[in-house]
C-alpha cells in the first residue's frame, strides 16, 4: 500500500477522484481555443439554418473541427456521400499519423480506449504525449479526462455560437477563418520544436502544386493524397535505412 501511495505521489495525483482537478489547469489552453472556435461554428450552423440540435449532434458524433466546419458547406451542396466520405477521409487523413504513435501511450487504458480513440484530436493529442503517468495510476482514467474535458470545451462553444447566432444579427463573413488561424499557429509551434521538419515542409510544398494546378476550388483533395503518398514513402524509407 506505501508503495502504491508513493508511486501515485510522485505521479502528482493522490487518488483517482483528483484526476479532473489534476487534468484541468493541463486543458487551459484548449479550453480558450474551443470556446471560441465551438462559438464561430455554432454561429455559422445557426445563421446557415441549422438549430441547436444538429449543431450539438454534430459536435457530439463528429467532433472534428476542420471536418465540421467543411461540414456546413457539404450539407448546404447537398454532395454526394461518397464525395462527402472522399473529403472526410482527405480532411482528416493526419490523424492516421499521430494516431499510430499514440499505440504505446494508450495500451492497457481498458474500457476508456474506444473513446480515447475517436476524441483524439490535434490539441488533445498535444497534452496526451507531453504527459508522463508511471506507477499503479489508472492512466486511462487521466486520458479520458483531458479528452472529455476537451470535447466538452468544444460542445459548450457549440452551443454558445448556437444561442449568439439566432439572437444576434452580425456580419459572419470569415467567421470559418479562426480554424485555419488555429491551425497556423499550430503548425507555426510544431514547425519551431520539432526536429524532423520535412512532413511540414513537404505538406506545404504538395499543397502549393496542387493549388497551380487545380485551382483553389478542387486542390484539397489532390493535396490531402500527394501529402498522405509522400509521408507514408518517407516513413517507409526513413524505417527501412533504421533496419539496415
Amino acid at each position: 500500500m506505501n508503495e502504491i501511495m508513493s508511486e501515485r505521489k510522485e505521479d502528482g495525483i493522490p487518488n483517482d477522484r483528483s484526476i479532473p482537478g489534476y487534468v484541468f489547469p493541463k486543458t487551459i489552453p484548449v479550453m480558450v481555443g474551443y470556446l471560441f472556435l465551438g462559438t464561430a461554428y455554432g454561429v455559422l450552423m445557426s445563421v446557415n439554418g441549422y438549430g441547436v440540435g444538429w449543431a450539438v449532434a454534430t459536435s457530439v458524433i463528429v467532433y472534428a473541427g476542420s471536418l465540421q466546419y467543411v461540414g456546413i458547406n457539404l450539407l448546404l451542396s447537398a454532395v454526394s456521400p461518397v464525395a462527402a466520405f472522399l473529403m472526410a477521409l482527405m480532411v482528416n487523413a493526419r490523424h492516421l499519423f499521430y494516431g499510430i504513435s499514440m499505440l504505446g501511450k494508450y495500451r492497457n487504458t481498458g474500457k476508456e480506449k474506444p473513446y480515447l480513440i475517436f476524441g483524439l484530436t490535434d490539441e488533445t493529442f498535444s497534452i496526451v504525449c507531453s504527459e508522463k503517468i508511471s506507477g499503479n495510476v489508472q492512466k486511462g482514467r487521466v486520458y479520458f479526462w483531458i479528452t472529455f474535458l476537451d470535447q466538452c470545451y468544444w460542445v459548450a462553444g457549440t452551443l454558445v455560437g448556437v444561442a449568439a447566432g439566432s439572437i444576434i444579427e452580425f456580419n459572419t463573413a470569415g467567421l470559418d477563418f479562426a480554424l485555419t488561424a488555429l491551425f497556423v499557429m499550430i503548425f507555426t509551434e510544431q514547425w519551431l520544436t520539432c526536429s524532423c521538419r520535412w512532413p511540414a515542409a513537404a505538406g506545404v510544398l504538395c499543397s502549393v502544386i496542387c493549388l497551380v494546378i487545380f485551382g483553389q476550388d478542387a486542390f484539397i483533395i489532390p493535396a490531402m493524397a500527394a501529402i498522405l503518398g509522400v509521408v507514408t514513402a518517407g516513413y517507409r524509407k526513413e524505417k527501412h535505412a533504421h533496419e539496415q
